[in-house]
């Protein structure tokens, strides 16, 4: 898309916008591929009980719903990181002075995150400790513990 640049409007200025949006792009290809490999960890550790022929945790369908929010994450990043680059480009085309605000865009991704961060950190846990409790079989003799489960 050919440009005519106003007078008060310099080549550094877009070409910084242009890296942002780069910036934001791999951002978001890298919220999506480590949302896959969340949603992929519960398929993961369902491999690893039935190799060890033990039912630890009846199910790991959370790491699917969070890594489906990374992934989700990712494409509203991307989608958002397109939208206000070719508004700032115009926005820059026409001359018009820019306001100097916080990224609302990385804050909520820094929230959304963290809260994410969070819940992947209270379900390892819950995790933990439903292994912990079933190491022991219920006529109180141990289960073997593989090197895998500590």
């Amino acid at each position: 898309m050919p440009l005519n640049l106003k007078p008060g409007v310099e080549l550094r200025d877009l070409l910084a916008a242009e890296r942002t949006f780069l910036a934001w792009i791999r951002t978001g290809l890298a919220l999506m591929g480590f949302g896959f490999v969340v949603a992929r960890f519960g398929l993961f550790l369902e491999q690893i009980q039935s190799l060890q022929r033990t039912h630890l945790v009846s199910s790991f369908g959370f790491s699917l719903w969070l890594g489906t929010a990374l992934i989700a994450l990712g494409v509203a990043v991307n989608v958002l990181s397109a939208w206000h680059h070719v508004r700032l480009v115009e926005r820059l085309s026409r001359g018009e002075s820019l306001a100097i605000r916080p990224a609302a865009q990385a804050v909520v991704s820094a929230l959304i995150l963290a809260s994410i961060g969070l819940a992947m950190a209270a379900y390892l846990l819950s995790v933990q400790g439903s292994v912990n409790s079933s190491l022991d079989d219920p006529r109180g003799t141990a289960v073997e513990q593989s090197p895998l489960q500590n």
